[in-house]
């Protein structure tokens, strides 16, 4: 195991800023966010060009191939862990001023398309249905009923959520009385539908690597970041977000997607500045140590992922931080990873998903 050494993600540092970033300071909320406006303007100048370009008919043959290579990388190794985490951020945290608010919708409804998300459908899910039952049993993103080690109940988790995962968000929603997160949804999903259809009469090629792929990839992505990020939950104590999540400190993933790693505190206070959390973190470490939280310094949610896949319990223990020494040793902390990935069965009191109301935050 280790010991809580130096954490070396990101936190806010102020800096003597430019003109243009004065000009677009103007508009956005939070100065912490500047750096979610030059993504943006990256992103725009680059995947939209590129993915337009696939669509123009005097690009063809070994030149329609080579801008598909640059555009899948660039849309798929490049931005999209970025763009998903700052939309993210941006879903807790408005992006844009009250009197700009209509720019707040160029994420959702212009760019994440591009991205494999459909407009609303990420906001309506995560903020209308994730939060509010935190992994429990109406989540219907929840793991808590699945074998957390094992490929086979990863691939019916995710082969539920990307058959069924939409269905069930709008079912949820109206059951909680939250209509309009699921007009916004259905909205989403019926305006990308039509898109891609009429796209499809254009260049059904092109639709398909620009619009359709990156759903794919994107649904699958997701769910196996939020299996990871609650893999191991405490079946005696299933709401605590201490026992129920992880937390990936001193990662390149935390530089590249706003310090995502911070999954715990992320759960303690949604709507936190991306930037705080590092020393959220510190200032709260011993409730980590009472909860025998689970921290993995050096390893991302991707190689957390694979290496529980493989049942590397041991290498995942040499990577735990020992809090307080709250662990006797690394077989103390394998018992106790062991234990939390195991089926949660659903309790019969637990009243069901129909008959639960839930005031409208």
């Amino acid at each position: 195991m280790k010991v809580l050494s130096t954490l070396h993600d990101p936190t806010f540092q102020g800096r003597d800023y430019s003109r243009l970033d004065r000009f677009f300071l103007h508009y956005i909320k939070d100065e912490r966010d500047l750096p979610f406006i030059y993504l943006t303007l990256r992103i725009s100048l680059t995947l939209i060009p590129l993915s337009v370009l696939l669509f123009m008919p005097f690009v063809t043959g070994w030149a329609w191939w080579a801008v598909a290579a640059v555009h899948f990388f660039i849309s798929n190794f490049r931005f999209k862990g970025p763009f998903g985490l700052m939309l993210h951020c941006t879903s807790h945290r408005p992006f844009f001023k009250p009197e700009y608010g209509w720019m707040n919708n160029y994420l959702p409804w212009i760019l994440a398309p591009f991205f494999g998300h459909t407009p609303e459908t990420y906001y309506s899910h995560h903020i209308g249905m994730h939060h509010p039952e935190n992994n429990l049993e109406d989540d219907d993103s929840s793991t808590m009923t699945f074998q957390r080690d094992s490929y086979r109940s990863f691939l019916a988790y995710f082969g539920r959520f990307f058959v069924v995962g939409v269905r069930n968000l709008l079912d949820y929603l109206r059951l909680k009385n939250r209509g309009k997160l699921a007009t916004r949804a259905l909205t989403g999903e019926i305006a990308f539908a039509i898109v891609c259809v009429g796209l499809c009469f254009v260049n059904w090629a092109a639709t398909v690597l620009v619009f359709l792929l990156p759903l794919v990839i994107y649904r699958l992505v997701a769910m196996l970041g939020n299996w990871t990020q609650h893999a191991f939950v405490d079946g005696e104590d299933p709401g605590n977000a201490y026992k129920n999540s992880i937390t990936c400190i001193n990662v390149n993933y935390n530089k590249k997607c706003w310090n995502d790693g911070y999954h715990i505190s992320h759960h303690v206070r949604p709507a936190m500045h991306w930037t705080e959390h590092p020393t959220f973190f510190l200032k709260t470490i011993d409730k980590y140590a009472q909860n025998r939280a689970i921290i993995f310094d050096g390893l991302d949610f991707g190689r957390v992922f694979f290496l529980l896949m493989r049942g590397k319990y041991d290498v995942l223990a040499q990577h735990m931080v020992n809090i307080n020494n709250t662990f006797a040793d690394d077989a103390d902390a394998i018992a106790l990873l062991r234990r939390r990935t195991q089926r949660i069965p659903v309790k019969m009191d637990v009243p069901a998903m129909s008959q639960v109301s839930v005031a409208t935050a």
